[in-house]
């Protein structure tokens, strides 16, 4: 059945799958996944990440498909839909709502990637790079571009409403031909020149150490931290408790729900590694780089890094900063289409608005709340919420309390209050295939993943430290 009637579904498998490991495939990857593992002893980190996507996140992914697919709903409504007249409908209401949220203040570092695909189009970069060669200005000039970028009144809107207008655009197109076909085009450019660039990283004077410092197996970093670390990165990398319930609404009948499960869970840990292999040789090939800079990493140190290391090579100076960037851009935009969805699909439902009206509304609702998110770092930075800046507050509560919520109630959702029969039918696809690992899924989602959510979020709201 057609949009037009009212009924939302992916054209084909690949699209769902596609669509879905966009929504999962992200800044998280890119920018947090090797930072992370810089931070955590680097191999240590990447065994128990392995480890935790397996016993932790694909379940967890398997259990909103579950839901989603068995309601047909969108996020906000399925739970209502599965269990009427009940409590549960907090969950996928909270779920709808942080979606949002999060859509307001992660497109404000969408725009930056932008901005720094700009800068690297331009030549802006190979500018400040001879600049820093001839000894005219210092190394530090990165971190001030980027400090006075960012405190800027009018630079950071500009492409804030910028990157709003081409989300705005792909959702208003629609499931198929708006998220699918965008999807089907955007993740394997992705996944391409994501490969090109670990080829390319390859061949710096930094790719051995890279190599050890991910694949060498460092005992000293296997602690209770690290594994925390490792299940907080997959939370936050896989899109947990964000409303991938709402996907999973559009998928067919034919999707094997385990296998989709796998194949995200794939593919968005291929791109972080990847991540990995491409920024840890640029790091290693420069002196006092460092791989564990957070944000500085993407918006400091790699431009810095780049530079350093290709100033001999103008086009490669130009070309690679260009590349990286586009690739940072794409993964963030998959994932900021897919908040955009979450919230447009419930807030239509809701209100009995079309499709564009309610994708109008929270473009425009976001970009106000983006605009106060991104001054809150610059010309209205004097003003705090419980000590914190607008954006940090919005990141805040949604990363350490609302989204742990959100994943904690479809784990239990899953586990307890949906019957069996109707879980296992949705595993194995009405009965036409068989699903051998269903009492281990089972105990997983009602016992294993509730205590590992329950601890991971005790110990980030109490700065808890596991050694």
């Amino acid at each position: 059945m057609s949009e037009s009637k009212g009924v939302l579904k992916f054209s084909t498998r690949l699209g769902g799958i596609l669509a879905v490991a966009g929504s999962a495939v992200g800044m998280g990857n890119i920018w947090r996944f090797p930072t992370q593992t810089g931070e955590n002893g680097g191999s240590a980190f990447l065994l128990f990440y392995l480890i935790v996507i397996f016993v932790f996140g694909i379940p967890l992914l398997m259990s909103e498909f579950v839901i989603g697919r068995r309601s047909r709903a969108n996020v906000g409504n399925a739970y209502s839909v599965l269990a009427p007249h009940s409590g549960w409908r907090i969950v996928g209401w909270a779920s709808a709502i942080v979606a949002f949220v999060i859509f307001c203040y992660y497109n404000v570092v969408v725009a930056w990637v932008l901005y720094y695909l700009w800068e690297a189009v331009s030549g802006s970069f190979q500018d400040i790079g001879q600049a820093v060669a001839s000894g005219t200005v210092s190394g530090e000039i990165y971190a001030q571009k980027f400090t006075e970028f960012i405190g800027d009144p009018w630079k950071p809107l500009l492409v804030l409403g910028i990157t709003m207008l081409v989300i705005h655009g792909i959702i208003v197109a629609g499931v198929k031909k708006g998220i699918e076909l965008a999807s089907r085009l955007l993740m394997p450019t992705l996944f391409f020149m994501m490969i090109l660039m670990v080829i390319f990283a390859f061949t710096m004077p930094g790719a051995g150490k890279a190599c050890l410092f991910l694949f060498s197996f460092n005992p000293e970093y296997l602690t209770a931290g690290v594994f925390l670390s490792a299940i907080g990165q997959c939370f936050y990398s896989f899109s947990i408790g964000m409303g991938l319930v709402t996907y999973a609404s559009y998928f067919p009948e034919s999707v094997r729900l385990n296998r989709t499960a796998f194949s995200v869970g794939l593919m968005d840990t291929a791109v972080a590694v990847m991540a990995g292999l491409i920024i840890f040789p640029a790091v290693f090939s420069v002196a006092n780089a460092s791989p564990a800079s957070g944000a500085g990493l993407v918006f400091i140190s790699l431009p810095n890094v780049f530079n350093t290391s290709l100033h001999d090579y103008a086009f490669l100076n130009w070309l690679i900063p260009v590349v990286f960037y586009f690739i940072l851009f794409v993964a963030a935009v998959t994932s900021a289409m897919f908040l955009h969805e979450v919230a447009t699909a419930f807030l239509a439902d809701k209100s009995g608005m079309s499709r564009a009206r309610a994708a109008a509304v929270i473009t425009v609702l976001g970009t106000a709340l983006g605009v106060v998110s991104s001054l809150s770092m610059g010309i209205w930075s004097d003003y705090h919420i419980f000590g914190m800046n607008f954006f940090d507050f919005l990141d805040y509560t949604t990363s350490r309390i609302v989204l742990p919520l959100t994943g904690l109630g479809a784990s239990l959702f899953v586990g307890w209050k949906m019957s069996r029969s109707d879980v296992l039918d949705e595993l194995t696809s009405g009965g036409t295939v068989r699903f051998v690992w269903f009492p281990i899924f089972l105990f997983l989602v009602r016992f294993v993943i509730p205590v590992l959510i329950l601890t991971v979020m005790i110990t980030q709201l109490f700065n808890i430290s596991l050694s």
